[in-house]
């Protein structure tokens, strides 16, 4: 008897829950398909609220064919004709997605400090750094570049010293990229 009061309980708690619900239909924005979802009657209106308030769209009253009609004009959304400068995405964006030249990967940070030391000296105007997020190893990491393109001339000077160097995507400081 204790067993069926539990399941007549739990089937009731599910019961409620069920008859809450409403099927909504949304419209996706930009490829127009439907999407069906169960929701509670106050979620809903929460949501259409959000989305009213929103909305991009501007309502204004002009005459047509000697009647007046209500329609709605989208605004306009303003995209440059052009490609951004440099200056422009670092203004937006300090963190990007940019290139650094891996130079080696040792298994110490003792070994990382003497290979940094021994890079300063034969390239000064160049930043160095440690990446210690592969512990036990340790990554070499040296300059900051938008692209593959701008890192390749240090590249190929830094192979001299080092051959197994190699540029890798990594997240820069725009402000310090070349």
């Amino acid at each position: 008897m204790k067993n069926l009061i539990k399941i007549l309980t739990i089937l009731s708690l599910f019961g409620f829950y069920t008859i809450e619900a409403q099927q909504v239909v949304k419209k996706d924005t930009l490829s127009g398909t439907e999407l069906i979802m169960s929701m509670d009657p106050k979620v809903k209106d929460a949501l259409e609220g959000l989305e009213d308030k929103c909305s991009r769209v501007s309502t204004s009253t002009t005459p047509r064919e000697n009647n007046e009609e209500t329609y709605t004009k989208p605004t306009k959304i303003y995209v440059p004709s052009r490609e951004l400068t440099n200056a422009e995405i670092c203004r937006k964006n300090p963190r990007i997605l940019g290139y650094k030249i891996q130079i080696t990967t040792v298994k110490s940070n003792d070994e990382a400090n003497e290979i940094k030391s021994y890079f300063r000296k034969r390239f000064p105007n160049l930043k160095v750094e440690t990446d210690a997020s592969l512990r036990p190893n340790y990554k070499i990491l040296v300059g900051s570049y938008f692209t593959k393109q701008s890192a390749s001339s240090d590249l190929s000077k830094i192979r001299e010293y080092f051959k197994s160097a190699v540029a890798i995507q990594y997240r820069i400081f725009c402000a310090e990229a070349k």
